[in-house]
């Protein structure tokens, strides 16, 4: 049997990287198809050198573009590979658009499919990553899922529970295993700033960086936070880019700077006094450290970092943010805990599927057992 993990974007890394080792682990055989959305080395290379994961097998290099070209690009270039290679199980992760163009592929060869972190919603269609995420689940013959939510918006949408594993968080098992790593290397001295004495933002989003009324009013915003402390904000390359067309200038407390490198970014995580985001994956990994996080959107597909985590959501109104950020100086944050299965050893309970489901041959039923509770909600 052969097994083959596809990436393309930074959040797939931290995503499949797991997967990929504890396959490697076991003695699988795999090869590692890496699509080049994401090509530059500080939002690709560093990543897989700082994950610890192979070099890709394959190199599609597809690059930028329209979401349209993108995917089919994906479509296009990864079929070829399936031509060649004949994958017994495809695995893509996460919800970008190579995610998306991977999965066509593999299900119009007829090759078996699996995504990890099936099943979340955000119930927003304005987000491509919504749509990547639909069409990608409804494609898959074996679906892992990080929370409850997930199968239970499987189960509305459909599909039968015996596809369904709850396996837990991918992105967690990353992060516990170099956390302490990262904090050993004290990246917020490269700011000037002290552990717990900033803020960290992210912002990348098209709703809030393409309208320009709601990108002047995060800036607004951001500007005001730093008036309380000081906050750190490395800049995803498309919100450089409208920092470049708008004008809009950040406040001198606002220390700038590029991608950062894995490791980098979740020592920094780590010990801030607050995040603001409306990233996903950072959702995730503030509810696994446990720092305050507020989420920059109306919505979540991670319902559970608002239930057992320490994310809000406060949307893009900047006097919300601000007073949001004042309850959290002045020590009314949400407290919470590690949502089940966060445990690090998610990829461990993907693995067993994939063995299970590889041992019983493609297209048979898996023996379920392997994970204890019905309809898929392993423990």
């Amino acid at each position: 049997m052969l097994v083959c993990n596809v990436v393309g974007a930074r959040p797939n890394f931290m995503k499949i990287g797991p997967v990929v080792q504890e396959i490697a682990r076991r003695g699988l055989p795999q090869i590692l198809v890496h699509t080049g959305q994401h090509y530059d080395a500080e939002m690709s290379q560093v990543f897989f050198d700082e994950l610890g994961l192979p070099a890709p097998d394959v190199y599609l290099g597809v690059g930028a573009g329209t979401h349209a070209r993108q995917t089919s690009a994906v479509l296009v270039a990864f079929e070829d590979v399936c031509l060649r290679s004949r994958p017994d199980l495809v695995i893509v992760g996460g919800d970008v658009n190579s995610t998306l163009g991977a999965a066509l592929a593999a299900a119009k060869l007829g090759i078996p499919l699996a995504h990890v972190e099936a099943g979340l919603r955000s119930f927003d269609r304005s987000m491509p990553e919504e749509i990547n995420r639909v069409l990608t689940d409804h494609l898959c013959d074996l679906l892992f899922t990080t929370e409850a939510s997930a199968n239970d918006n499987l189960t509305r949408e459909g599909i039968a529970p015996a596809r369904v594993y709850f396996v837990g968080n991918c992105m967690v098992d990353s992060l516990m295993r170099h956390v302490q790593m990262a904090r050993r290397r004290f990246p917020w001295n490269a700011f000037g700033v002290a552990p717990r004495g900033y803020a960290l933002v992210t912002l990348h989003r098209p709703g809030n960086v393409d309208d320009p009324g709601v990108f002047e009013g995060l800036v607004q915003a951001i500007n005001r936070v730093a008036a309380l402390l000081p906050v750190v904000f490395p800049m995803h390359p498309r919100t450089d880019e409208r920092f470049r067309q708008s004008g809009v200038r950040l406040a001198p407390a606002v220390h700038i700077d590029g991608p950062l490198p894995y490791l980098t970014f979740i020592g920094l995580l780590a010990e801030a006094r607050c995040v603001l985001t409306d990233s996903g994956g950072v959702q995730e990994e503030t509810t696994a450290l446990g720092v305050p996080c507020l989420t920059l959107r109306r919505n979540t597909e991670r319902p559970v970092t608002l239930q057992l985590g320490t994310n809000q959501l406060v949307g893009t109104d900047p006097e919300r943010i601000y007073r949001s950020v004042e309850r959290i100086l002045a020590g009314g944050e949400q407290t919470g805990g590690h949502p089940p299965l966060w445990d690090g050893r998610a990829a461990c309970r993907v693995a067993d599927v994939v063995e299970r489901w590889a041992s019983g041959g493609k297209g048979e039923a898996v023996d379920r057992a392997l994970l204890p509770a019905a309809g898929g909600r392993g423990s």
